[in-house]
């Protein structure tokens, strides 16, 4: 660990270190013990994430040498306009005519490259470490070189612990939220019968189209290794259509998260003619089942509704398993607000490291925000939970 990775803070000592320096570290794996994505899945994203992923740990540890806290970082050049539409889209196409790098910056991120955030130490633990990350976070970013500092996707169960965030310095603006679907229902029917009349008509429509079809038979594994060569093609159609884009998983990625933690991973596999037409990857902690990202042959894909098919085999598997809640990832929300599906939350915490550019920095990155671009959110139920 080089010097200038070391920052002095109120009662402590902060140092940006490698995951090579964590391996004898019982903090780190602890860290995250309660969440679904613990510690091997951090490691995971580091070891599998190309496409310029820089990725460290800043451990905190308070004046007595006890670590308080292992939280990741990383650093990635961003275009700062992903998913920006309209008016303010054509105006910043105008200015990359002349500036092509206009809103492209080195960014210094806090929490998950493929997920929510989360602060990585115990409750009682997360005043101190708060004050931690707010003295310590400007300084690191600076001195590796990136313009803006910001703390990813972290819950709105948050905003009180990080009010210290929004109020001294940083814009806290809304991310692009998860969906959650409460599973109180003795099955798919029944749960069918709380949607709206249309939505109900429409889906048993393209169920029954769905089922006109040669058969569709649907198999849950938690190693994907044997079938990566069928379902990576498939991820990336769907990943490719996506207006917003962060992230690329890789093969590596499927395989390594299904090989060290096959408690938490199931595969969903629909298979038609004995050909793979569908996946989806989904992890199960704790009551929650959480689609983390799903893969279709759009050769069948839209006749056979493939979408909706998947997510009533999901919820009807999660039924029978007792969970109690089904957590969807980000964006596509048109069909999740007709399936009965509420917001949460996630929140983006932006500064700028000039103290001098800041100020301006933080009245326009409220316009580059990406859920003010999508009119479907508004139509949520909570969706005043998005700003609150």
């Amino acid at each position: 660990m080089q010097a200038g990775n070391t920052v002095l803070i109120p009662g402590g000592v902060a140092k940006l270190v490698s995951r090579r320096d964590l391996e004898q570290s019982e903090a780190w794996r602890k860290a995250f013990q309660t969440r679904c994505k613990d510690y091997r899945y951090y490691e995971i994203l580091e070891q599998t994430l190309r496409d310029g992923f820089e990725h460290h740990y800043l451990v905190m540890e308070d004046d007595t040498g006890r670590v308080r806290a292992v939280q990741p970082l990383f650093f990635l050049r961003q275009n700062l306009t992903e998913g920006v539409t309209g008016k303010v889209r054509a105006v910043i196409s105008v200015v990359r005519q002349k500036f092509p790098r206009f809103l492209m910056m080195r960014v210094m991120m806090v929490g998950c490259a493929a997920g929510e955030g989360h602060l990585g130490c115990a409750p009682e633990d997360e005043k101190w470490v708060v004050d931690a990350l707010h003295a310590s976070l400007p300084t690191i970013a600076r001195r590796h070189h990136a313009s803006l500092v910001i703390l990813k996707d972290f819950p709105a169960q948050y905003r009180t612990a990080l009010s210290e965030f929004a109020t001294n310095g940083y814009a806290r603006v809304p991310s692009m939220p998860l969906t959650r679907l409460v599973l109180q229902y003795a099955d798919f029917d029944d749960y069918l019968k709380t949607l709206g009349k249309a939505t109900r008509k429409n889906l048993r429509r393209k169920f029954r189209k769905t089922e006109e079809a040669a058969p569709i038979a649907m198999e849950v594994v938690t190693d994907i290794t044997p079938h990566l060569d069928e379902i990576y093609p498939l991820y990336l159609q769907v990943h490719d259509r996506s207006p917003l884009k962060f992230e690329t998983l890789t093969k590596e990625y499927f395989h390594d998260v299904g090989t060290r933690m096959p408690e938490r991973t199931r595969f969903f596999l629909w298979r038609q003619n004995n050909r793979i037409i569908a996946f989806s990857f989904c992890l199960v902690h704790e009551g929650t089942i959480y689609d983390e990202c799903l893969g279709l042959d759009y050769t069948v894909a839209l006749d056979l509704h493939l979408y909706f098919y998947t997510i009533r085999d999901i919820i009807s598997w999660s039924l029978r398993q007792g969970l109690k809640y089904y957590c969807s990832s980000p964006l596509n929300y048109d069909p999740k607000l007709h399936l009965g599906c509420h917001l949460v939350p996630l929140d983006l915490y932006v500064r700028h490291t000039a103290p001098v550019l800041n100020p301006i920095f933080r009245q326009a990155v409220k316009y580059l925000e990406p859920t003010r671009h999508d009119p479907v959110l508004r139509q949520f139920p909570n969706a005043h939970e998005l700003n609150s």
